[in-house]
């Protein structure tokens, strides 16, 4: 138990030091994010999630207390991982073990990841609709960041809670993703608008907040003839993060059938959000490009439905973690390369 708090309490401090960092970079600034900024910082990201898989590959048994062979049993159990473990050689099975859930991590951190791209889309809709100068996305997405996640961490943990209580609650999760998928797959080409005068999240704070009508920097809040008013800067920052919430319930249950272990999505989840910001600067001027990722997340999410729905086969026809992360690589590589060989042809304008 006292290795688990050291884990968990190590990875939120890590958490804070990192958004101090990222807030240092990016936010003591009058001007918007350079290209060259968000790939140092998606570098550094991804650099530190494969740190993190690492830590996971030497020292997971200690997420969890693990010292015997019959804590490793019952942890074997309760996340569902079917390992075939040896009772006669603890330390062959406890890397069998760690091997296996620092897969699983970073399978799901590569999902939250690609899934992340689709909130991309839609979150440069939004800045767009709303005349959002860009010197101040960095502001909104750092506190949109934070949001999510205080957000997903209530939603994963009631997430498990729920699957350890409900084990059939997994198959309306596959069911959801697949009909999800399906969706995405055929509303692929509709064009998304956002009207900003008529957007519910809009009508909602105005019916309990007074808003001024225009932006005032970067600030949330303004006082403007002694009354405390917000600005339209903290309405974007309120859409983003439902935008957000709405996402979570694809993402999160699409982790959930990579990994039953409440950490390991957590963790996976939190650095693929960690890295969205800078992710988000950038492909904000490139995302048109990838047409067809729209068809590669589609069909990611009608995989992970269906992995989920039909669990009970899934070892049997050898589906491993590490095949379901190549299949999943596979689907977004193909979807990316295919966005790149092939560009979507510009529709003349009469």
């Amino acid at each position: 138990m006292q290795s688990e708090l050291i884990f968990i309490t190590g990875f939120i401090i890590f958490i804070l030091i990192m958004l101090a960092i990222d807030l240092g970079l990016f936010a003591k600034t009058d001007r918007p994010v350079s290209i060259k900024q968000a790939a140092i910082m998606s570098a550094v990201w991804i650099m530190l999630t494969l740190c993190f898989y690492l830590l996971i590959y030497k020292y997971g048994h200690l997420l969890h207390h693990i010292d015997s062979f019959a804590a490793l049993q019952q942890a074997n159990v309760q996340n569902f991982h079917h390992l075939t473990l040896d009772p006669n050689n603890l330390g062959a099975s406890l890397q069998l073990y760690r091997k296996n859930l620092s897969l699983e991590f970073i399978s799901g951190y590569v999902v939250e990841y690609a899934l992340s791209v689709d909130n991309i889309f839609v979150m440069v809709l939004i800045f767009t609709a709303f005349g959002v100068d860009e010197k101040h996305y960095h502001k909104v997405l750092l506190w949109g960041i934070i949001g999510a996640i205080i957000m997903r961490f209530g939603f994963i943990f009631a997430g498990a809670t729920l699957i350890k209580q409900f084990h059939w609650i997994l198959y309306i999760f596959g069911a959801f993703l697949v009909y999800t998928g399906i969706v995405m797959y055929v509303n692929r080409n509709d064009d998304k608008k956002i009207d900003p005068q008529n957007h519910p999240i809009v009508k909602f704070a105005s019916r309990f907040f007074a808003v001024y009508p225009k932006f005032w920097g970067d600030r949330f809040f303004v006082k403007f003839d002694h009354k405390k008013m917000i600005t339209p800067l903290l309405l974007v920052l309120l859409i983003i993060e439902v935008t957000d919430l709405v996402f979570a319930v694809d993402s999160i249950p699409a982790i959930f059938s990579i990994t039953k272990d409440p950490y390991i999505v957590f963790f996976s989840n939190i650095f693929a959000i960690l890295g969205l910001r800078s992710m988000f600067f950038l492909l904000v001027n490139i995302i048109h490009k990838f047409h067809y990722l729209k068809i590669g997340l589609a069909l990611l999410l009608a995989f992970i439905g269906l992995k989920m729905l039909g669990a009970n086969y899934v070892d049997r026809m050898g589906l491993t973690t590490g095949n379901s992360l190549l299949i999943i690589l596979i689907i977004l590589a193909v979807s990316i390369g295919a966005s790149l060989a092939f560009p979507k042809k510009k529709v003349a304008k009469h």
